[in-house]
This record gives C-alpha cells, structure tokens and sequence, in this order.
C-alpha cells in the first residue's frame, strides 16, 4: 500500500478545536483556555493512530541518542508530544495577534542577520517544523522596513490562516502559498531578495507534487527523505542563507540564528554530490536542536521511508 503524504495526513485538522479555544483565549485569557485544551488534544490523539504511531517512532529514534532527555517513545510521551503541538498553536495565535513583541523573545546570533539587512542585502533563512517559526514575526521589529516572507503550504495555510485572518496585523509579513517551489516562485522570489527583504522556508517537508526532487540523509539514526528545492532555491536566489529555529525553553522563545552559507553553489560537474552534501549538513543542524527540545519537532507522519 503507498504510504500518504505528508500533506494528506491532515496535522491542522486539529484546527477545528482550537477554533473554539481562541474564542476561549480572546474573552477568557490563557490560562482558561489551558483547562480546555487537554481534552481537545486527548480526542485527537486517540483517533490519530498513524499520527500516534509516527510520533512514537521519532520519540523512540530521539531516545537512542540520549537516555538524558527522559524520553522513550511510550504512550505517554506520544500525548506530551501532541501536547506540547497544541501548546505551540496557542503560541502562534499569541504571536499573529501581536501579543508576543521581540522584548519577549531572546534572538541568539541575530547580529549575522542584521548585518546583512542593513547593507540592503536580501537574506534567505532555511526554517523547520522545530518548535514555532510563526513566532519571527516579530522579526519585522528589527528594522523598520524589513519585510518577510514566508513560504507555507497552501492546503494547511488556508485552514491555519481562516484561523487567523482577524488577528494578523503584521502587514510586513507576506504569506506565499506554494505546493512546490518553481521557477515562477523562484523569480518572485529573487525579486524580494533583491530588494532587502527576508525569505524564509521551512527545509524539512518532502514536496508536495514531485516526490522526486527529494534527497536521503541521514537523521537521528536512519535514512531519512529531505526536499532539495529549499536548497537549489538558495543556490539560484545567490544570497546569504542562515538557518532559524525557535524553540520555547522555560518558557520564554529563543530564536537561534546560525550562518548556513555565503551563498551555496553547485558546480555542474559535483552538483549532486554537492547538493547531497549540503542536504546532510542541514539534517545534521536539524538533529542537534531536536536534540535540545525533542517534544518542539511537530511531524506527526512516518518521516523515516524505510527501517533500520
């Protein structure tokens, strides 16, 4: 039987309760609305088998590393795993809402970034479904007239946005909804580099209509599948690429900036060794900050295409 994409697993399909919990949120405040998400994210979790079953297996694949990050793959760390999921999407609705400003969150690294912009010099960040990308929103702060852009999916960022469509006040924040990175994209794309701005990508998700534009890496143990067009469109945009994640850790956000390349090339004789490489070089960094907050990477789908 052919394995489901990933796109057709429905991971927003959640956002029908969380639908009832921002109305919560907007008159009853956070802390209400925590007494409603438990049962909420318990009903999903009981009837997603197969998002149960992937979660358990990244959890499993996490343990083998590190017996000190107290997790194991059980049943029990599957619900926090979901848990800590829900947690994020509250997060998210607190960020698009403006309630998240940048003096509460800590940016590590950002001096990189901000040296690039103020040259007028474009930058491409490659980002993940590690811990919360929505909140570097906030990022619009660091410069009055930066622009970002934001690569999403179009399926899961029509649900997410009908979500959110009366709090998104970030006028600075362009939402670009693709299933897969073409040329046309590219070009547009280039465009806003060009210009100063921000473009940012999540690197970890398979494409939606070509499951052939894709590269094996290994990842927390096994071969894993990874999308190559985040990383040819860095090539082609000819711009400094950095990754980002954004992980909660005691309660506050840091969002951790790290130099990836000064702008990737691929030579045509080693293009596929080089692309490899660099593929391998970005599932590397993905490893270690999972490795830092484990319950903080949401692929609830079989991301492993063969065991090991």
């Amino acid at each position: 039987m052919k394995k489901p994409h990933w796109a057709e697993m429905g991971e927003y399909s959640l956002v029908w309760g969380m639908r009832l919990l921002l109305w919560i949120y907007r008159f009853g405040g956070r802390p209400i609305v925590q007494c409603f998400l438990y049962p909420v994210v318990a009903y999903y979790w009981l009837v997603n088998r197969r998002g149960r079953a992937a979660s358990r297996d990244y959890l499993r694949r996490v343990a083998g590393f590190s017996a000190d990050l107290q997790v194991s793959g059980g049943l029990l760390d599957s619900f926090r795993h979901f848990m800590t999921f829900a947690e994020a999407i509250l997060d998210k609705l607190a960020a698009w809402s403006g309630l998240i400003a940048l003096g509460d969150v800590e940016c590590l690294g950002r001096e990189a970034l901000q040296s690039w912009l103020e040259r007028g010099q474009g930058v491409l960040l490659l980002g993940s479904h590690l811990g919360n990308l929505e909140v570097c929103r906030v990022l619009a702060n660091l410069k009055k007239d930066i622009r970002i852009n934001v690569l999403v999916h179009t399926r899961h960022a029509e649900k997410f946005s009908e979500l959110l469509s009366y709090y998104n006040d970030a006028s600075r924040l362009n939402l670009i909804q693709v299933t897969e990175i073409s040329a046309a994209t590219s070009m547009r794309l280039a465009d806003k580099i060009d210009q100063g701005e921000i473009v940012i990508v999540a690197a970890d998700r398979t494409p939606v209509n070509n499951q052939y534009r894709v590269a094996e890496a290994d990842f927390l143990g096994a071969k894993a599948f990874f999308p190559e067009g985040p990383f040819i469109l860095a090539a082609l945009l000819k711009c400094p690429v950095l990754t980002v994640f954004c992980l909660k850790r005691r309660g506050k956000y840091v969002i951790y900036f790290d130099p990836f390349s000064g702008g990737l090339r691929y030579p045509r004789k080693q293009r596929e060794q080089a692309l490899q490489e660099t593929i391998q070089r970005y599932a590397n960094r993905l490893q270690a900050y999972c490795l830092q907050e484990p319950l903080q990477w949401f692929n609830f789908y079989p991301f492993w295409h063969k065991e090991s």
